[in-house]
C-alpha cells in the first residue's frame, strides 16, 4: 500500500511541478524589483534581558527574532539560505501563496538542506500583509529553539516607517540554568495534550521590553504569535507598567484580571496577511502562527501591552513615545479583501475528522498502511493524532482537487484540545467568532479550532501543488495531525 501511495505522490508531484512553473513566472518582468536576502541558521547565545547568562538558541543571522524581511507586493524575493546547524532544515514562508517547490516542506516540496549546505529560495510576492518564516524540519524543536522571523509585504501606497510597529511574541520553555529545556522535547505528555507550553514570554526577542512608539497620531501594530503551542490573548492599556490596580494585575484572583477599565479599543484591519472590513474589539486571541494588524487612532494612549490568556495579567511590553515626522496623518490606509467569498453551491466537499490525544476517542489508526492500536502507536512511534483514521504524513493525500475548483474543507475537531489549523499555499474563508460573539467572515491561512468545534474552510484552488494541511501546535503535527491536499 505504501509503494502505491508513494508512486501516486511521485506522479502528482511531477505533474504539479510542471503546472506550478507554468502558472507563476520565475523570471523578472519589467518593473519588478528583486529583494535579496541571506539567511544563515546557526547556534547562537542570546541575552533575553540583563541576566549575565546567555541562552543558547538556534537563530537566523544570530538574531531573535530573525531579520525582518520587507518587500512590496509584486516584488521577487530572493533568499540565499545557509544551514550551519548540526541537523537538516528548511524554511517555510508562512501565509505566502507560494510556488510549490519554494514552500519549504521537506520530503514533500524539497529535499531538506543538510548541514553545511545552501539553498536558494526565489518566488514572487503576490499578496500584501503580515507573514513570517520559520524552520519546517523537526519544527517542534527548531522553532522552539528560535528559528523564525517576520516577513512584511506592503502595498505600494501603504504607510511604513515609524508608524508601523512590529510585535513578535514567543513562548519559551526555559530551565533553571536559563537554557532551553531540551529534556522536554518529544514528551508524550506535551504531545498528547495542548503541546509544549513555555514559562517565559518574549516580545521581539526580549522579556518585557520597551518598544518605541510615535508620540501622537495613528499607528499600525503587527502582532505575530510564533509559539509552538501557546494560545496568546493581548490587550492594550493606557496605564503605565505597574500602575494598574492591584486586583487587576494577576496578583489577585478577581474576575477583572486582564480587563481593566483603561484598556483601549483595538481596531482590526488585517488578519493572517489578508485585509478585512475593519472592526473593533477589546482584546485579540492568536493561536500559534496567527497574525493580526491593529490600527490605534492615537499612539499617545499606548502605554502597556498585556497578555491575559491565563486569566491573569502579564505586562508583556511597554511603549516609549518617540518623535516622528508623520504626525499629520490622521488615519491609516483601510483595505478590503482581494477576492470575495466564493459561491459554494457546486463546491467539492472534503471531510476531515480530527481525533486523538489525551481524553480523546481514538483507539486505533492506520499508520504506514497498517491498522495499529493507539497505545502501540504512542509508545513505539510517538503518534497520537489522526485525520480520518490515518496517522498523517506527507504520503497521506486528503483530497485531489482540480485547479480552479471551489473547495469546502469541513473540519471536525473531535478532540479535547484546541488546534491551530494551517493550510499551505492557499487562503481560505471561515465564518468565525474568534474575535468576540459576532460571527464574521474572515480570510485566513491559519484557523484556531476549539475542542469539538466544526468549521467549513472555503477556498478557490487557484495555486497548483502538493499543499500540507496540518495543526500548527507543532507537537500535534509531529505526532500525526497532518495530510496533503493536492491541487492540479
Amino acid at each position: 500500500m505504501m509503494s502505491q501511495m508513494s508512486s501516486r505522490r511521485d506522479f502528482l508531484q511531477q505533474s504539479i511541478a510542471c503546472l506550478s512553473l507554468s502558472a507563476i513566472p520565475t523570471g523578472v518582468m519589467a518593473g519588478e524589483k528583486v529583494r535579496h536576502y541571506q539567511l544563515t541558521a546557526e547556534p547562537t547565545p542570546h541575552f533575553f534581558d540583563d541576566k549575565p547568562v546567555p541562552t543558547n538558541l538556534w537563530l537566523y543571522n544570530r538574531q531573535s527574532p530573525g531579520p525582518l524581511i520587507s518587500a512590496t507586493k509584486g516584488d521577487i524575493l530572493d533568499v540565499e539560505f545557509i544551514n550551519n546547524l548540526n541537523q537538516p532544515t528548511t524554511i517555510h514562508w508562512h501565509g505566502i501563496r507560494n510556488i510549490n517547490e519554494m514552500d519549504g516542506v521537506p520530503d514533500l516540496t524539497q529535499a531538506a538542506v543538510e548541514p553545511g549546505e545552501r539553498f536558494r529560495y526565489r518566488f514572487p510576492l503576490n499578496d500584501a500583509g503580515t507573514f513570517w518564516y520559520h524552520a519546517h524540519n523537526k519544527a517542534w524543536e527548531q522553532v522552539a529553539r528560535g528559528l523564525y522571523g517576520p516577513l512584511i509585504v506592503r502595498d505600494s501606497d501603504e504607510i511604513s516607517g515609524d508608524r508601523d510597529v512590529l510585535i513578535v511574541a514567543d513562548d519559551w520553555l526555559i530551565n533553571e540554568e536559563e537554557q532551553i529545556d531540551a529534556t522536554s522535547f518529544g514528551s508524550l505528555g506535551h504531545w498528547s495534550h495542548g503541546g509544549r507550553l513555555g514559562n517565559a514570554l518574549s516580545i521581539n526577542g526580549k522579556f518585557a521590553p520597551s518598544l518605541p512608539i510615535p508620540s501622537a497620531g495613528p499607528v499600525r501594530l503587527r502582532l505575530i504569535n510564533t509559539a509552538n503551542a501557546r494560545v496568546l490573548t493581548f490587550a492594550l492599556s493606557s496605564a503605565a507598567p505597574g500602575d494598574m490596580p492591584e486586583d487587576q494585575t494577576g496578583n489577585q484572583s478577581g474576575d477583572q484580571a486582564g480587563d481593566p477599565s483603561d484598556n483601549l479599543v483595538l481596531r482590526v484591519i488585517n488578519i493572517d496577511g489578508s485585509p478585512c472590513a475593519p472592526f473593533d474589539v477589546d482584546r485579540v486571541t492568536l493561536g500559534p502562527a496567527q497574525r493580526v494588524d491593529l490600527e490605534i487612532s492615537d499612539a499617545s494612549q499606548l502605554k502597556t501591552l498585556l497578555e491575559i490568556s491565563t486569566g491573569q495579567t502579564l505586562e508583556a511590553a511597554s511603549f516609549t513615545p518617540v518623535a516622528t515626522v508623520q504626525t499629520e496623518q490622521t488615519r491609516l490606509t483601510e483595505s478590503r479583501p482581494y477576492y470575495p467569498q466564493p459561491n459554494t453551491a457546486n463546491a467539492k466537499l472534503v471531510d476531515i475528522h480530527m481525533q486523538g490525544g489525551a481524553m480523546g476517542n481514538l483507539s486505533s489508526a492506520i499508520f504506514e498502511g497498517e491498522m495499529r492500536g493507539l497505545r502501540d502507536l504512542a509508545m513505539n512511534e510517538q503518534k497520537l493524532w489522526a485525520f480520518n483514521g490515518h496517522i498523517g504524513g506527507y504520503d497521506h493525500i486528503l483530497a485531489e482537487i482540480n485547479l480552479g475548483e471551489v473547495v469546502v474543507v469541513r473540519v471536525w475537531n473531535d478532540s479535547a484540545w484546541p488546534h491551530s489549523m494551517h493550510l499551505h499555499g492557499q487562503h481560505f474563508w471561515v465564518n468565525s467568532r474568534e474575535f468576540g460573539t459576532e460571527q464574521r467572515p474572515l480570510l485566513r491561512d491559519t484557523y484556531l479550532m476549539q475542542p469539538r468545534e466544526k468549521a467549513d474552510l472555503v477556498f478557490v484552488a487557484d495555486n497548483p501543488g502538493m499543499w500540507l494541511f496540518h495543526c500548527h501546535m507543532l507537537e500535534h503535527h509531529a505526532s500525526g495531525m497532518g495530510g496533503v491536499i493536492a491541487v492540479s
